[in-house]
């Protein structure tokens, strides 16, 4: 049985839009051109431009967004009725340098770089929009998809929110997205029903006191000692005050105070971040980490100021939508293209999509099979295997029309 025909699901007639060699070749291309070009959020207007051309001469009409970076680009004529399903990817890139060597697609800019496979997620829904213009040409796309490409979804809270007020969801009822996945070898897909990332926020704290000299502690705020307490005990309490299986976790990643030795500081300065497996918790969470400093900090007689950036909700895959993705890959692939992936810790800001409408996001693999050396996201040796553009973009198109074919 050819892979363009094999599906497990009854009912599901053979899909038609296999890549054609040359546009799979094209799209290695654009990725690496893409690759080489890295901008970061909201600067990301030479991606914008590449997009918009390449989807303007397949005959399509993408919108940049207000923001002035991404766009969206409707594939078929909405009839305002069914509601469209979204093909998001998002197209920034990370403030790091790309130390990759032996290939000819390396960062030409400076301490920017494409280390979170950004570049494959933007080629493969840009693939599925060409391929999908094409059936669409032929009376064979059943419903009208909308392709999102969305910039800044590493800049806190991320560029989902701004996108959204531009109006992308719009006439969308579902919408789908990959993401790389290191750990996955190439070919194959991961799926989780419910929580699949963790909620990510931002945490800020001064704290403040009269300072004085370190030969009479009792005299004054140890500050140090405070600070120290806020990093040790706020985790421990919330730890107590929150149910262990959300998994709230408070974890530092600066502090700074002071400058002499015998000199107990005015102020001290703490960073760090919020994770949180469970939606619910993540609602509680800011008041939570409140009071939990507060409470520390007012025990040492410091004065805190607390700054609580909200950043992005866990991203909660629908169920439904979930099946439809297991049925795209196993029509494209077979089931033994699938396997199940845990939740992680990262956070994504897709979850801002879904606070909207269902939908779901899958780990696309692009670990070279066979491949001893295990690379990382936001690592500056980070690359992907591009036989993943391939799979995401049979992914999205296989689950539009099945999709669309199920309306």
């Amino acid at each position: 049985m050819s892979r363009e025909s094999e599906t497990d699901l009854p009912g599901d007639a053979a899909l038609p839009g296999a890549l054609p060699e040359a546009l799979r070749a094209e799209l290695i291309a654009f990725r690496r051109d893409m690759h080489m070009h890295p901008e970061l959020g909201n600067q990301e207007f030479r991606t914008t431009s590449a997009l918009k051309h390449r989807l303007e001469q397949a005959g399509l009409t993408p919108r940049v967004l207000n923001t002035g970076t991404g766009l969206i680009c409707d594939v078929g004529t909405w009839d305002g009725v069914r509601p469209m399903l979204a093909l998001r990817a998002d197209i920034d890139a990370l403030p790091i340098p790309d130390t990759k060597t032996g290939v000819p697609y390396r960062s030409t800019v400076a301490n920017r770089a494409h280390a979170c496979g950004h570049d494959i997620h933007t080629t493969a829904v840009l693939g599925a929009g060409l391929v999908l213009a094409g059936l669409d040409r032929q009376g064979l796309l059943p419903n009208a998809v909308r392709l999102i490409f969305q910039p800044a979804e590493e800049v806190l809270p991320g560029g989902a929110p701004d996108a959204i007020e531009s109006g992308v969801l719009d006439g969308v009822g579902r919408i789908i997205a990959v993401h790389c996945d290191p750990r996955v070898d190439a070919g194959l897909i991961g799926l989780r029903p419910g929580p699949i990332t963790s909620a990510c926020d931002r945490l800020e704290i001064s704290l403040d006191g009269p300072g004085g000299h370190t030969a009479r502690p009792h005299l004054t705020t140890d500050l140090v000692t405070a600070a120290a307490k806020v990093v040790t005990d706020v985790p421990a309490l919330l730890a107590r005050r929150v149910d262990a299986r959300s998994g709230l976790a408070v974890t530092w990643g600066r502090i700074e105070s002071g400058h002499a030795c015998n000199v107990i500081p005015q102020h001290a300065e703490l960073s760090g971040t919020v994770r949180c497996l469970d939606l619910p918790a993540w609602r509680d969470a800011p008041d939570l980490v409140h009071a939990a400093i507060d409470e520390i900090a007012t025990l040492h007689h410091a004065k805190s100021q607390i700054n609580y950036i909200r950043g992005v909700p866990p991203v909660v895959n629908d169920p439904v939508i979930t099946e439809l993705l297991r049925a795209a890959q196993a029509a494209r692939r077979g089931s033994y293209a699938i396997e199940d992936t845990e939740q992680s810790l990262g956070g994504e800001d897709f979850s801002w999509y879904l606070e909207q409408v269902p939908g779901a996001m899958a780990r696309l693999g692009v670990r070279t099979p066979g491949d001893p050396v295990h690379y990382d996201l936001h690592r500056g040796d980070f690359d992907a295997d591009e036989q993943a553009i391939e799979v995401g973009v049979e992914l999205f198109t296989a689950a539009a029309l099945i999709d669309g074919n199920r309306l």
